[in-house]
């Protein structure tokens, strides 16, 4: 069986930004510019090994790091999916897993486990998903639904729900709402203008009946959506 490719959480990027390439200051802004604003394999995944050396190097000082471990969650998850790291994307789901259970009332961490669960399913299908990493469908939209209801007046939240929905099943019943949501939600992070812009222009073509249209717009903006 092919490998599979694997997203991590959180989260996605416009077809065409609308803000400029992130400085990469953080471990958290470095993992989202690979994601969100480069568009070559080679440059992201050097983003992705710089931002996870230095969690690596702060977890070692820091076991207990919350936002380190979210981070890592993260990066691991990225890398899986641009290696087709079996490895990789096991270790991102333990990671997620493990901080959704000791923060069950994170939106983040919810959101990042459920989009990861949702991103297999979307890559793999059910069956093989399941077989390969133990994605479940089910899993993942509850989670999904938990980081919406907990994510308070951001854009980020909704939206991606809404797009990986979407991703995943085109016909998906809940995504418009969610992205229409996400269309009038507060925006206070890039992370929030990036979903919003995107939720916006995939809501229009829903609501102009291209399905079709819509679910380009979410495939092509999750991490990496420009690049494989």
């Amino acid at each position: 069986m092919r490998n599979p490719a694997f997203l991590t959480p959180l989260i996605v990027a416009a077809i065409v930004l609308p803000a400029p390439v992130i400085a990469a200051a953080t471990p958290r802004e470095t993992l989202v510019q690979a994601a969100f604003a480069t568009s070559d394999k080679a440059a992201a995944l050097a983003l992705i090994n710089d931002a996870l050396g230095k969690l690596q190097a702060t977890l070692a000082q820091s076991p207990g790091d919350r936002e380190a471990r979210i981070q890592q969650g993260i990066g691991l998850g990225y890398r899986g999916q641009l290696t087709r790291s079996l490895g990789d994307a096991r270790k991102s789901r333990d990671q997620l897993t493990a901080l959704v259970q000791q923060y069950p009332n994170d939106p983040e961490t919810q959101i990042s486990l459920g989009g990861w669960h949702m991103s297999v399913i979307a890559d793999l299908g059910g069956f093989f998903g399941g077989t390969a990493l133990g994605a479940s469908r089910k899993s993942g939209l509850a989670a999904l639904d938990r980081a919406v209801a907990l994510g308070g007046n951001h854009a980020f939240y909704p939206g991606y729900a809404g797009l990986i929905r979407l991703h995943a099943d085109p016909k998906d019943a809940t995504a418009p709402a969610l992205l229409d949501r996400a269309a009038n939600a507060g925006v206070t992070t890039e992370l929030d203008r990036i979903l919003q812009a995107a939720a916006k222009r995939a809501s229009a073509r829903l609501h102009a009946g291209d399905t079709a249209g819509a679910a380009a717009i979410a495939k092509q903006t999750l991490p990496f959506g420009r690049v494989i």
